[in-house]
């Protein structure tokens, strides 16, 4: 009987976990043409760093890296994004969600998008995405601006909306590491 209750609440957990996915995907790509627009020679969306750190926190980081990844991919398809999506959303995600879960700190996790996307992103899309995918030589101080703007933008929005929500009781995050 025991096993079977945790049965249930495992896949409670994990209907939650793709509905809030869901809700975020659609966020992500309903905005993005209305929050894309080029700083340098990046088109940035602080809307998908935004989302990264709710879907880090409220999901985790595989969850915030699957839900960047086709919000990527949405966008793509959608002509409002570039191959530059794949790297600046991701990674972000995975070390915002790494750095959460780590630490049970939304501002740790903030910290890990904006280190992930304004850091490491320019450098896998300078020297791996630009060059092998796109066919372009992009310069790594190139990149480095326009993804540094849009993150700490989107992540600073993701605090906030995190803030927000914990006030108006709508979500519970623990403060300490379980």
């Amino acid at each position: 009987m025991n096993q079977e209750v945790q049965i249930k609440k495992k896949t409670a957990t994990d209907t939650r976990k793709v509905a809030y996915a869901v809700v975020l995907v659609a966020i992500g790509v309903a905005l993005a043409p209305y929050t894309s627009f080029p700083i340098g020679i990046a088109k940035v969306n602080p809307t998908q760093h935004f989302i990264n750190v709710l879907a880090a926190v409220l999901l985790g980081p595989w969850w915030a890296v699957v839900t960047a990844a086709v919000i990527a991919v949405l966008r793509n398809v959608l002509g409002v994004g570039t191959l530059l999506a794949f790297p600046g959303g991701m990674i972000g995600a995975l070390l915002a969600g790494l750095l959460y879960r780590q630490t049970r700190n939304i501002y740790a996790g903030a910290g890990g998008e904006i280190v992930g996307t304004g850091f490491i992103a320019p450098v896998v899309s300078a020297f791996l995405i630009a060059p092998f995918l796109m066919g372009k030589v992009i310069p790594l101080f190139a990149l480095v601006p326009s993804f540094l703007v849009s993150t700490i933008a989107g992540a600073a929005l993701g605090i906030l909306a995190l803030k927000l929500l914990q006030r108006a009781d709508m979500i519970d995050m623990p403060d300490k590491k379980r």
